[in-house]
C-alpha cells in the first residue's frame, strides 16, 4: 500500500463512523475502500469489523448520558448479541460468503420499513390495547439474530438494529440511537476477536482505520444527540434505503 491508499482508509475511517454514530451503514462505504487497496475479501471484512468497533465505541460514549440508566435493562440484549456476534464470525470461517448475500438487501430493506413505521405501529398497539411502548420489552432473542448478521458482515445492522430497538425497546430514537451503537461496539469487537485470531485481518490497515472511526464516531454520536427525533428517523430511512439498493446491485 502506499501513501494515498493508508490516506483513503483512514479518511473512510473517519467518515464511516460519522455514519455510523448518526445512523448506520458505515461499513457499506469502509468495505469497498479497503477492497480498493488490495485486501481479499475475507480479510477486508475483518479489517474492516476491528476499525468500525473502535468507531462504534466511541460514538456510544457520546450517548452515556442516555445509557447511564438502562444497564439493567440492557444487559441481557448485550450478552445474546455477543453470542450471536461470535457465532456469526465463526461462519465467516466455515461458510461460503453466498449464503447470507442472497437474503442480506432484503432484511436491511424490511428493517428500513420497520424504521419508518415505528410510530405508526406503536399508536397501534396502544390502541389495541398493548403495552405502552416506552418500556423496554423483551428484545434479547432479537439482538441474538442481530448479533449474528453483525458478526458475520455487518453492513447496515445499525439500520436492522434501530428497526428493533424501535419497536421492541423505546419510543425515543435517541434512546434507541444510544443502545444501537454499544450492540454495535460490542458485536464489531467479539467478531473482530474470531478474525484476529484466526488470521483474517490486517492488523496494521485496522488500526488506520480505528483512528479515524474513533474520531468520527465521536463526531457522529455528539453531532446525532442534537438533532430533533423526526430528522435523526429519517435519516435512519434514507441510509437503509442506499444501504439496500447498494446491496442489492453489489452484494
Amino acid at each position: 500500500m502506499n501513501a494515498a491508499s493508508w490516506i483513503s482508509v483512514l479518511l473512510a475511517g473517519c467518515a464511516a463512523g460519522i455514519i455510523n454514530g448518526a445512523v448506520g451503514s458505515g461499513t457499506l462505504l469502509t468495505f469497498p475502500v479497503l477492497l480498493a487497496v488490495g485486501l481479499p475479501p475475507v480479510v477486508a471484512n475483518g479489517t474492516n469489523t476491528l476499525g468500525m468497533s473502535a468507531g462504534s465505541w466511541a460514538s456510544a460514549w457520546a450517548y452515556r448520558q442516555e445509557l447511564r440508566q438502562r444497564w439493567h435493562v440492557l444487559r441481557y440484549p448485550m450478552l445474546a448479541g455477543f453470542l450471536g456476534a461470535l457465532a456469526g464470525a465463526l461462519l465467516v470461517v466455515s461458510l461460503p460468503p453466498s449464503v447470507f448475500t442472497a437474503v442480506i438487501p432484503w432484511v436491511v430493506l424490511t428493517a428500513t420499513a420497520l424504521v419508518a413505521l415505528a410510530p405508526l405501529l406503536g399508536r397501534w398497539l396502544s390502541h389495541r390495547g398493548g403495552e405502552p411502548m416506552n418500556l423496554p420489552k423483551r428484545i434479547w432473542p432479537w439482538t441474538l439474530g442481530v448479533g449474528v448478521y453483525g458478526g458475520y458482515f455487518g453492513g447496515a445492522q445499525g439500520i436492522v438494529l434501530m428497526a428493533i430497538l424501535g419497536l421492541r425497546y423505546d419510543r425515543d430514537v435517541q434512546h434507541c440511537n444510544a443502545a444501537k451503537n454499544m450492540f454495535a461496539a460490542t458485536a464489531n469487537m467479539t467478531a473482530a476477536a474470531v478474525f484476529l485470531v484466526t488470521g483474517r485481518m490486517n492488523l496494521a490497515v485496522a488500526l488506520v482505520l480505528a483512528a479515524g472511526a474513533i474520531v468520527g464516531g465521536y463526531a457522529g454520536g455528539h453531532w446525532a444527540r442534537q438533532l430533533p427525533s423526526a430528522v435523526l428517523r429519517t435519516m435512519v430511512i434514507i441510509a437503509g434505503l442506499v444501504a439496500s439498493g447498494y446491496l442489492l446491485i453489489f452484494g
